[in-house]
């Protein structure tokens, strides 16, 4: 029966003060999971280490009996997603490392050596990687292998500036200590992009260990297979939704330092008055194009550091931009920014009123210098507005306190 609470169950032969976890979620597995805890088993005598299984369990057949008896923990969970169960684990976890994996005895944990001696040498996350070792025939659906996971992949390093080479190998190691800081929040599939890309926010210190990837037991249907056609394409989706909400930095800083250059590039040369380059003539209209791009860029640079302080889990960064956009000195800046727009728009809103509330149809000259003001005007409101907002959510998270 699926359990409705969560529990734990422990074993005869229960391991005291381990050094290394071993946590795997599992549902359903009860035709693999003997074997896999098998594997697990020559694998932490291999490497001569001290090490607790816990088996993170929403199965409804026999898989946490039979994980029992072969001397893991079982943490019983109401089935909540793959990502929720690793979350669901951290309160449990005794140890100063933790190896995950699936329960599916498609990664080979007879072999964790290479974990264990990455770790002693100090790194705080460790990637298994497929790529750098061997992918079995028949392990993985061509779709996965040469369209998927080499697209994400590809997405991920360039959005946060990594390098990694699989960042959907489900066998990684990551210490106790870094699993708490990076404060999981996905509840399924997303979670192994997110646990990549904290890594990278962290700052931790990372590497990779190629790893065999092997089919799966015979017999067993994976759980993609079991919940349809659509599986990967959802869990593809979800990663992707999970780089842009750990990524919005990304998403919006480059359009947001491009939009505000052209901009610019399209309201300064013309600000005295129409010119020419070329074929192309300069005047009120590309104006106002050119102050709508560099309002708009201006925004999203706003928020690229509203999202950098509120993913800064060093605190670094938080600190710094709260120093340069205090809120005294922002105040001022704005302020004088605001009242000199307003005066070089008197013009245009002086023919304005004079004229019964209407402008002439041919613009004068001199409203070039009022659509510069326009854009000092909205520059010093979002400036002003975005600093507050900056200042109320570092105190709300606690974020530049250092």
């Amino acid at each position: 029966m699926t359990p409705t609470k969560v529990e734990l169950l422990l074993p005869d032969n229960d391991v005291v003060h381990p050094e290394f976890s071993i946590v795997v979620p599992a549902m359903n597995e009860e035709l693999s999971i003997g074997p896999f805890l098998e594997w697990c088993h020559q694998g932490i005598r291999k490497a001569g280490i001290q090490c607790e299984i816990l088996i993170v369990d929403s199965s409804g057949d026999r898989t946490p009996q039979i994980a029992l008896a072969h001397g893991a923990r079982v943490l019983r969970t109401p089935k909540r997603g793959l990502g929720r169960a690793y979350i669901d684990a951290i309160p449990y976890i005794r140890s100063k490392y933790v190896i995950m994996g699936d329960a599916d005895c498609t990664y080979d944990f007879r072999e964790l050596d290479a974990f264990v001696a990455k770790f002693r040498e100090g790194y705080e996350y460790v990637m298994g990687s497929r790529v750098k070792g061997v992918i079995e025939k028949g392990s993985m659906p061509a779709l996965n292998r040469y369209f998927g996971k080499p697209l994400t992949n590809f997405m991920l390093n360039r959005a946060f500036k990594s390098n990694f080479s699989d960042i959907h190998c489900g066998m990684r190691g990551v210490t106790r200590d870094a699993l708490i800081r990076m404060n999981l929040r996905s509840q399924s599939w997303e979670y192994a992009s997110e646990l990549v890309i904290k890594s990278v926010q962290l700052s931790l210190r990372t590497t990779e260990v190629p790893i065999n990837f092997l089919k799966e037991t015979p017999g067993r249907q994976s759980h993609m297979v079991r919940e349809g056609w659509l599986t990967p394409w959802r869990a593809g989706w979800v990663n992707v939704r999970a780089m842009c909400l750990y990524g919005v930095d990304f998403l919006l800083y480059r359009p947001g330092v491009v939009l505000t250059v052209v901009g610019l590039a399209l309201v300064l040369p013309a600000a005295f008055g129409p010119i020419s380059i070329g074929p192309i003539s300069l005047s009120t209209y590309w104006m106002l194009a050119g102050m709508s791009l560099a309002v708009a860029g201006v925004q999203a640079l706003y928020l690229t550091i509203i999202a950098r302080v509120l993913y800064d889990y060093n605190d670094v960064y938080a600190a710094s931009w709260l120093r340069r956009l205090s809120y005294n000195k922002t105040a001022m800046t704005s302020g004088g920014a605001f009242l000199l727009g307003c005066g070089l728009t008197y013009p245009l809103v002086r023919d304005y009123v004079s004229l019964g509330y209407r402008l002439p149809a041919v613009p004068k000259d001199e409203y070039h210098l009022a659509i510069v003001g326009l854009l000092l005007v909205l520059v010093a409101f979002i400036t002003f507005t975005c600093t507050v907002l900056l200042h109320a959510l570092a105190a709300i998270v606690g974020r530049g306190r250092r």
